[in-house]
C-alpha cells in the first residue's frame, strides 16, 4: 500500500491554480473514480514512480506508447545520441525517411505524412477524405474516439465518455451538421445512412478495433463491410489505428483482418514515448496534399527528429518474440482478472483486442453477453470500478483511472510483478464485491 501521497496532492493543489482541472489531459485527473491524481517521477521497465516515492506495475504504459517498458535502454540511448545533435531544425531529417519507410513497410498504406498528435493526424485525414471526394458527411460510430477533432467529438468514446459529457460547448452545431453517428457493429444502420446520404458522404471513419469505449472489437467481417460500402458508394474508409496500431500486431489491426483501407491514421507506439503520430494510404491520394496538392497540411514540429528517433527505434526492436510476449502476458492478466472476480461473484465481462483488453462491470452476470456497442459498453456499474481501482492502485498496481479504458501491458512485465498484480486483484475484487449496483 502506497505509504503517502502528500506531494502530489500539493502539486495538484498547485496545478489547479494554473491548469483547468490541475491536468493537461481530462481522464489524468481521477474525477471518475475520486481520490489525488499521481504525480509521476520516472519509469523503470513496467514500474513507474510517484513523487512520494510509491511504485506501481503499471498498467497503462502512458496509454499505449511503451511496448517495451519505461526507459528501454537502447531507446533511451538512441534519443539520447539524436538530442546531443540538437532537437529541432525545421527541416527534412533522415529519421522521419526511414520512420516513413518502417510504416510503409508494416502496412497497406503506399505514403505517409508524419504530424505531431492523433488528433492532427485524424483531422488531416478526414480534411483529405472530403478534399479528394468532394464532398462533406462524415460516418463515425458512437464510442469510437478520434481524438478532440470538432466535428468527431458527437458520442465520442475516451474522455468523453468517462466524464459524462454528452457534447461539449465550443463545437457549433454548423461543425457537426456534416456527422453522422452510427450504433457500432451495426451493419443496417450504415446501410441506411448510405442510403439516404449516400452521394454526400466522404468518408466512414472507425477505430480499427474500438478501445475507447473499453475494447469492443468489430464483430465479423464489420470492417470488410465498410470498406466495401465505401467503395461501392464512391466514399473513402479510413482506419483509426492510432491505439491499435504496432500494438496489437506489428502491422496493428490490420495485421489481423487484413482490411486495406483508403486512409489509416497512427499514433502512439509509432511515437516511442514522444508526440509523434502520421496518417497515410494510397498514393493518388496522398498526392492531394501540399506541397504536391491542393489539399493543405502542414506542422511545424512534424517528423521532429527526436519524435522519430525514438518511434523508429522502438519499432526496430518491436520483434516477433515481444509481440508473443505481449500476448502471453495479456492473457495471463485476463485469466488472473476472471480468477480474482469469479471468486468474490462480481459480475464482469473482460473482452480482448490482441494484446489489449478491457474488465466491464457489468450489473449481473444472467444473460450477460458481448459488449458490442456504445450502449452496452456504458451499462457498467461503474462504483463498483471506482472501488477496484482504487484497491489496486493502494496494492500498488495502476490502472487507466476510466472504467472506458483498455488496459495495456508492456513486453518489461516479469513473474514478479504479475504476481503482485494477482495480490492486487484479490483485495480488489473484494472492495468490488462490497459495492452495491
Amino acid at each position: 500500500m502506497p505509504d503517502h501521497t502528500e506531494l502530489s496532492a500539493a502539486l495538484f493543489d498547485r496545478a489547479s491554480a494554473v491548469t483547468p482541472g490541475g491536468v493537461n489531459s481530462p481522464v489524468r485527473a481521477f474525477r471518475a473514480v475520486g481520490g489525488t491524481p499521481r504525480f509521476m517521477a520516472s519509469g523503470d521497465g513496467c514500474h513507474i514512480t510517484d513523487v512520494d516515492g510509491n511504485t506501481y506495475v503499471d498498467l497503462v504504459c502512458s496509454w499505449g506508447p511503451m511496448l517495451l517498458g519505461h526507459a528501454h535502454p537502447e531507446v533511451t540511448a538512441a534519443v539520447q545520441a539524436a538530442v546531443s545533435r540538437g532537437t529541432s531544425y525545421g527541416t527534412p531529417t533522415q529519421p522521419e525517411v526511414e520512420l516513413g519507410e518502417e510504416i510503409v513497410a508494416r502496412t497497406p498504406v503506399d505514403k505517409v505524412r508524419l504530424v505531431s498528435s492523433g488528433t492532427e493526424a485524424t483531422m488531416s485525414a478526414l480534411r483529405l477524405a472530403r478534399g479528394a471526394t468532394g464532398r462533406a458527411k462524415i460516418v463515425k460510430f458512437a464510442g469510437c474516439y478520434h481524438g478532440h477533432v470538432d466535428a468527431l467529438l458527437a458520442q465520442a468514446g475516451s474522455g468523453v465518455i468517462t466524464l459524462g459529457i454528452p457534447g461539449t460547448p465550443g463545437v457549433t452545431e454548423a461543425t457537426t451538421a456534416d456527422t453522422i453517428v452510427l450504433p457500432y457493429n451495426d451493419q443496417a444502420a450504415v446501410t441506411e445512412a448510405f442510403a439516404q446520404y449516400g452521394d454526400q458522404i466522404a468518408a466512414v471513419i472507425t477505430e480499427a478495433s474500438p478501445g475507447n469505449m473499453g475494447v469492443v472489437p468489430p464483430l465479423g467481417n464489420f470492417n470488410a463491410f465498410l470498406a466495401r460500402t465505401c467503395k461501392d458508394n464512391g466514399a473513402l474508409f479510413i482506419s483509426d489505428e492510432v491505439m491499435t496500431g504496432f500494438r496489437i500486431t506489428r502491422s496493428g489491426w490490420y495485421g489481423v483482418d487484413g482490411v486495406v483501407p483508403d486512409l489509416m491514421t497512427f499514433g502512439k507506439v509509432m511515437g516511442g514515448g514522444f508526440p509523434a503520430a502520421a496518417f497515410g494510404g494510397r498514393a493518388d491520394l496522398m498526392s492531394q496534399l501540399a506541397p504536391e496538392g491542393s489539399v493543405y497540411q502542414a506542422g511545424t514540429l512534424s517528423g521532429n527528429p527526436i519524435a522519430t528517433t525514438a518511434g523508429l527505434t522502438t519499432l526496430r526492436l518491436a520483434t516477433d518474440e515481444v509481440y508473443a510476449k505481449l500476448d502471453e502476458t495479456a492473457n495471463t492478466l485476463q485469466r488472473l482478472a476472471a480468477t480474482a472476480l469469479d471468486k468474490e461473484g462480481v459480475p464482469y465481462v473482460i473482452q480482448n483486442a490482441g494484446n489489449l483488453f478491457s474488465v466491464f462491470f457489468v450489473e449481473s452476470s444472467e444473460g450477460t453477453g458481448q459488449i458490442r456497442d456504445f450502449a452496452g459498453a456504458g451499462a457498467q456499474v461503474l462504483p463498483r470500478f471506482a472501488a477496484f481501482f482504487h484497491a489496486m492502485l493502494d496494492a500498488g498496481v495502476y490502472l487507466p483511472p476510466s472504467a472506458f479504458e483498455a488496459w495495456f501491458v508492456s513486453a518489461a512485465i516479469d513473474d514478479d510483478a504479475l504476481a503482485k498484480v494477482e495480490t492486487a486483484l484479490a483485495s480488489a475484487a473484494r472492495a468490488a464485491a462490497a459495492v452495491e449496483n
